[in-house]
């Protein structure tokens, strides 16, 4: 009876795993975490970043549209003007209901967006914008991108590396 009572204790003891089993396996998973964690953040801000170069090109579209739909106001100065909900009513040159309400709000993938820069001239004691520029810039420069951008009424894309506004380099 001794015997069956010492192998029955000794199988209770096997099915478990030591607390050396389970500190090895809790520092492989930490090491591992180590190394994806960091690549998970930068594949991350790659994506809005490339995401926020989309969404230049949305604004771009949506000017030359707005330009082409209110031609005696030239191109918009603003984000909400080219934005707009299609429930309030039919669009207009104060909500053109061209880009998605996100993007109006100047806030999308991590980027904060503006239009800036607008020139006004005055033609038949109206005034009408005839040149923008649209910056992207990252909400915490390395956490939701790296790189800021900045764009124009010619369509040119253009980056900073600093995550800013003074774009210098082209973007392909």
């Amino acid at each position: 009876m001794n015997t069956v009572l010492e192998v029955s204790r000794r199988r209770l003891r096997q099915a478990g795993f030591t607390l050396m089993e389970l500190l090895i396996v809790m520092s492989v998973i930490l090491i591992l975490m180590a190394v994806a964690i960091p690549n998970y953040m930068n594949m991350r801000s790659q994506a809005n970043e490339t995401a926020a170069l989309e969404e230049l090109g949305t604004i771009y579209s949506a000017q030359i549209q707005y330009q082409t739909d209110y031609p005696a106001n030239g191109f918009s100065c603003s984000l909400a003007q080219l934005g707009g909900d299609p429930k309030t009513g039919a669009p207009s040159p104060q909500a053109a209901q061209l880009i998605p309400a996100d993007l109006a709000s100047g806030y999308k993938s991590g980027y904060l967006f503006a239009i800036t820069n607008c020139t006004k001239v005055t033609v038949n004691n109206q005034d009408v914008i005839t040149s923008f520029e649209v910056t992207a810039v990252p909400q915490a420069v390395g956490k939701t991108g790296h790189r800021g951008f900045c764009m124009d009424q010619t369509g040119e894309k253009k980056a900073d590396p600093a995550g800013s506004t003074n774009c210098t380099q082209p973007v392909s």
